[in-house]
C-alpha cells in the first residue's frame, strides 16, 4: 500500500505511551469491564496542549486481520472558512492520513498540528480508514464531542476544555454544594446531588421555537428573563414557558438518516493515499425527528439538526441561560440508550448488538467494553451541563440468558447509570435521576402489573414516571378519570417520587392515534370538553381541573409539555425512516381527525407538500389516511401489495397509478408537513391570555407550597363522590406539616354539572375557608356552601389557624 505524507505529524513518543498505558490498564484489571471503564475515558478525540490524542475501540480490525500498519487516522482540515450551519457549502479541505498504532482491541495515535474547532472555527474532521481488497473502509468515532454533519460523516476535533472554561454559568456549578448554591442539592457520598425540581416543562427543540433550534429556545428564554428582571408582563405564549424550575429536553443525540437524505459530507472526486487538497460539499442536517431514533454513535455529541450554527456551544448557551434565569432552572436531559435504530448497524461494530428488537437493534449491555462505552457516552452527554437525567424506557435495558432461556432486566446496568458522576466547571456532582420504567411492558398485563416503583425501591433518591404519566393515557376519552381512579389514588398514596401530569410527548402522541368516528364501536370522546375534536383533545391535555389536581393537591413533581400548554398540535414526527415510514404515518391516520380542521388545512403555508401531491381538501387527506391504515394492516405494509389496492380506491394522490415510491413520497411529505404544523410559532397569536395567566398561577401555587410534593398522610383525605351521578367529582383535604395552613380541593373531572358542598365531602368542621384558587367562571362563595361545577372546573380553599 502507498506511503502516506501528511502536514499533520504523528507524535511517536506520545502514541507509544498511549499503547503502553492501555497495556498497563489491561494488565491491572482481572475484570474486563473494569479495564474497559479505565480505557474508554480516553477514547475519542482529546486535546492536550498542542497535541491531539485519538483513540478507537476496533475489535473488527482484529476479526478482519487488518495489519495495524494499514490503519490510518484520516483528517479533513478546512483550508478556508466553513460555516457548518449553512444549508450547503462547497469548500476546500486538506486531506491527510496519519499512521496509528494498535494495542489489543484499541487503536491510538497522537497528532501534532491538528486544528481544533471552537465557537467560530470548524475543526479538523476525522475518522479511521483502512484499505481492503474491496477498497477503503472507514470507522466513525462513537464517542465524538461534535458531529456537525451528522453521525455518518467524520466527527470534529473540538476544544471541549475551552468551551467549559468559557461557559457563562461556571459560577452556577462552582457554587453547587455551598451555602450560596443556586439550586438545592443534598450530600450523597461526599458529593452534591441535585435535588428534584418543583415542576418540569418538557420541550422538543425542533418544534418549540420558530427556528427549531436550541439557539431559538435560548432567545425565547433570554427574552423571558429580561422581562422578569424588568418587571414587565409576559406574552401569553411566554407564560406557557414560565413558572417552572426545571426543563426536560427531549433527546438531542445524533439520529439515523434515511436513504432519501442528502449526503451531508460529499467528497468531490477520489481521495489520494498521499493526501492533498480536496473539494467537499457539506450540508447542515435538516431532519425531522422527535429525537428517539438514535444510532448510539456520536451520542455524546449534539444532534446537528437542532443547532443553527452547527456549534455545540449552542447547547451550553441554552443551559447557561436557564441557569441564569432570575429563578434558576434545572436542565434535565432525556437519555435514550435502551436500543438503537437499525441505522446504527453501519456505524458500530457487531459487538455492540445483541440482535433485532422492537425498536431496531437491541444492545449487548453484557459485553464489558460495550457496557463501559455506553456509560461513558452518558457521562460525556451529561457533562455538557445537565442537572438531571431522565432514562428513557428503563424497562428496555434487558439481556437474554441462554442457560435459562429467559430475558432479564439489567438492573445492575441501571444502577451503574445512577453511579455515574459529572464534572462541569471543575465541580463534580451527582444528577437528579429519573427513570421511565413501566415493566413488565410490553407484556399484555403490563397496565395492571406495573408498579412504577422498582427503581425507586432500589435507589431511594431517584424518581420514576408515574402511571398517570406513562404512555397510554387518553384524557380526551369519556370515563378516563373514572377508569383511571385507581392509578390516581396510587399517586396520592405513594407518589412523592413520581413525575406526575397527563401531558407529555408520548401521551399526546397516543391521544392523537385514538380512533374516532360515528360507528357504533368507535371510541367515545368526552363531549363535555368541547364541541369539536380539536377543542376536545386540546382541553384534555391542558385541562384546568387536572392541572389543579396535579399542582394544588397531589404529591410528586408535575410535568407539562409545551404543546399542551399552548394547545398546539403534536405528533410522533420523523422523516428518517425509509423502511417503516408508511406504517408509522398510517398509525397516525386519526391525527387528521383530531387536529386538522378545514381552516387549518386551507392555510397557504400549511401542508404544502401534501397539497403538491394532489390533496386538495382535508376530507381527502382524512379518507386516504383511514384507507391506508386499514389496507396497510391487511397486507402488513408490503408496499408492492398495498399500492395497487389503494389505487383501486381512486385516491387524491398523484395523476397515475400509485406506486410504492408514491407511498413513500406521501409518508415523507406527511411527516414534514405535520412537523411544520406542530411548530409553536404558528400559535403565538392564538393564545388566550386569561387561560395562560391562570395556568401560570396554578404553577406558582405549587412553588409557594413545596410541602405538597410529599405523599398524603393518614389524616389527609382523597376520594371521589359515590355514586358518580353522571359526573366524576374528586375531592380531598391536606394540611401543611407545620399546620400553618389547610387545603380543601374539589373538582368535576368529567361529566355533567355537579352540585356539591365541599365541606360535606371531606367532613371538615367549622368555617374559615377562603377561596385560594378557582377555575375562571366558577360561582363560589365558600366551602360550606353549595356550588355547581361544570366539567373540568375546580376550586381550592385555604384555611389558616
Amino acid at each position: 500500500m502507498s506511503e502516506n505524507t501528511t502536514t499533520c505529524t504523528v507524535h511517536d513518543t506520545r502514541t507509544e505511551r498511549l499503547c503502553e498505558w492501555t497495556a498497563e490498564r489491561l494488565a491491572a484489571h482481572d475484570d474486563p469491564f473494569d479495564a474497559a471503564k479505565a480505557i474508554v475515558e480516553r477514547l475519542g478525540a482529546h486535546l492536550d496542549g498542542d497535541l491531539a490524542e485519538f483513540g478507537f475501540w476496533t475489535p473488527e480490525l482484529l476479526d478482519e486481520e487488518i495489519d495495524p500498519e494499514d490503519v490510518y487516522l484520516e483528517l479533513f482540515t478546512p483550508i478556508e472558512d466553513v460555516d457548518p450551519g449553512a444549508e450547503e457549502t462547497s469548500s476546500r479541505f486538506r486531506h491527510e492520513r496519519v499512521p496509528t498504532r494498535r494495542e489489543g482491541e484499541y487503536t491510538w495515535t497522537a497528532v501534532e498540528g491538528a486544528q481544533a474547532g471552537n465557537r467560530e472555527t470548524l475543526g479538523a474532521l476525522y475518522r479511521l480508514t483502512y484499505e481492503t481488497d474491496g477498497g477503503w473502509e472507514t470507522i466513525q468515532d462513537p464517542l465524538a464531542y461534535s458531529v456537525p454533519f451528522g453521525a455518518y460523516a467524520p466527527a470534529e476535533l473540538y476544544d471541549i476544555d475551552a468551551l467549559d472554561a468559557e461557559r457563562a454559568d461556571r459560577e452556577y456549578f462552582e457554587s453547587l454544594g455551598s451555602d450560596d448554591e443556586p439550586i438545592a442539592t443534598s450530600e450523597h457520598d461526599g458529593l452534591p446531588r441535585v435535588d428534584p425540581a418543583t415542576n418540569l416543562l418538557e420541550l422538543h427543540p425542533g418544534t418549540a421555537s420558530e427556528e427549531g433550534s436550541l439557539a431559538g429556545l435560548t432567545r425565547r428564554y433570554e427574552e423571558i428573563a429580561r422581562k422578569q428582571r424588568e418587571g414587565k408582563e409576559l406574552t401569553p405564549m411566554e407564560q406557557n414557558f414560565a413558572g417552572y424550575d426545571g426543563v426536560q429536553v427531549m433527546p438531542i443525540a445524533p439520529i439515523t438518516e434515511g436513504e432519501y437524505q442528502p449526503d451531508h459530507f460529499e467528497i468531490e472526486g477520489k481521495l489520494s493515499a498521499e493526501g492533498g487538497e480536496v473539494e467537499i460539499t457539506t450540508r447542515s442536517p435538516d431532519m425531522v425527528n422527535w429525537g428517539y431514533d438514535i444510532v448510539i454513535s456520536g451520542f455524546s455529541a449534539i444532534n446537528p439538526g437542532v443547532l443553527e450554527s452547527g456549534r455545540p456551544d449552542e447547547l451550553v448557551d441554552f443551559i447557561a441561560t436557564l441557569h441564569g434565569m432570575p429563578e434558576p432552572m434545572r436542565v434535565v436531559f432525556d437519555i435514550a440508550l435502551g436500543h438503537a435504530d437499525d441505522g446504527a448497524i453501519p456505524l458500530l461494530n457487531d459487538y455492540f448488538f445483541e440482535g433485532p428488537g422492537m425498536y431496531g437493534q437491541e444492545l449487548d449491555y453484557r459485553h464489558p467494553t460495550v457496557r463501559a462505552i455506553l456509560l461513558e457516552l452518558q457521562r460525556r452527554k451529561m457533562d455538557w451541563g445537565a442537572d438531571g437525567i431522565r432514562v428513557d424506557g428503563a424497562q428496555d435495558f434487558t439481556y437474554w440468558d441462554p442457560e435459562t432461556e429467559q430475558e432479564y432486566h439489567d438492573d445492575d446496568y441501571l444502577a451503574a447509570m445512577d453511579e455515574v458522576t459529572h464534572e462541569v466547571a471543575g465541580t463534580e456532582y451527582r444528577p437528579w435521576m429519573i427513570y421511565e420504567d413501566g415493566r413488565p411492558w410490553p407484556e399484555e398485563d403490563w397496565e395492571l402489573a406495573s408498579t412504577y416503583r422498582e427503581l425507586i425501591e432500589d435507589h431511594p433518591h431517584s424518581f420514576q414516571w408515574g402511571p398517570v404519566t406513562f404512555a397510554h393515557n387518553t384524557p380526551a376519552i369519556l370515563t378516563f378519570w373514572a377508569s383511571k381512579w385507581w392509578r390516581v389514588e396510587e399517586l396520592a398514596d405513594m407518589g412523592d417520587h413520581w413525575i406526575s401530569g397527563v401531558a407529555n410527548h408520548d401521551t399526546m402522541r397516543r391521544g392523537a392515534q385514538v380512533e374516532v368516528g360515528e360507528e357504533w364501536d368507535a371510541t367515545q370522546e368526552n363531549p363535555y370538553l368541547s364541541d369539536t375534536l380539536r377543542g376536545t383533545i386540546e382541553r384534555a391535555y391542558d385541562n384546568p381541573a387536572s392541572n389543579m389536581l396535579m399542582y394544588c393537591f397531589l404529591p410528586g413533581v408535575p410535568m407539562d409539555f409545551t404543546h399542551a400548554n399552548a394547545r398546539a398540535p403534536w405528533y410522533f414526527v420523523r422523516d428518517t425512516d425509509d423502511t417503516w415510514n408508511v406504517k408509522v404515518v398510517a398509525n397516525g391516520a386519526y391525527f387528521v381527525d383530531w387536529y386538522v380542521t378545514e381552516s387549518a388545512f386551507a392555510e397557504p403555508d400549511q401542508f404544502t407538500r401534501l397539497k403538491d401531491l394532489g390533496f386538495e381538501s382535508v376530507d381527502g387527506l382524512r379518507e386516504f389516511g383511514h384507507t391506508l391504515a386499514a389496507m396497510g394492516d391487511a397486507v402488513d405494509y408490503d408496499l408492492d401489495e398495498l399500492a395497487p389496492l389503494l389505487d383501486a380506491t381512486n385516491p387524491p394522490l398523484g395523476d397515475g397509478p400509485i406506486s410504492p415510491a408514491d407511498l413513500e413520497a406521501y409518508a415523507l411529505a406527511w411527516m414534514r408537513d405535520v412537523a411544520e404544523f406542530a411548530n409553536l410559532s404558528h400559535y403565538e397569536d392564538d393564545q388566550d391570555a386569561d387561560r395562560t395567566a391562570f395556568d401560570l398561577r396554578v404553577r406558582e401555587f405549587r412553588h409557594e407550597r413545596p410541602w405538597l410534593r410529599e405523599t398524603l398522610g393518614e389524616s389527609e383525605v382523597f376520594d371521589y363522590r359515590h355514586p358518580t351521578e353522571q359526573s366524576v367529582v374528586y375531592y380531598g383535604r391536606r394540611s401543611a406539616p407545620d399546620d400553618s395552613e389547610e387545603l380543601l380541593f374539589v373538582a368535576n373531572m368529567e361529566g355533567r354539572p355537579a352540585t356539591v358542598t365541599p365541606t360535606d365531602l371531606v367532613d371538615a368542621d367549622g368555617g374559615g375557608w377562603d377561596v385560594a384558587l378557582a377555575t375562571p367562571a366558577v360561582d363560589v362563595t365558600g366551602a360550606e356552601h353549595s356550588l355547581t361545577l361544570e366539567d373540568s372546573e375546580a376550586v381550592v380553599f385555604l384555611r389558616t389557624p
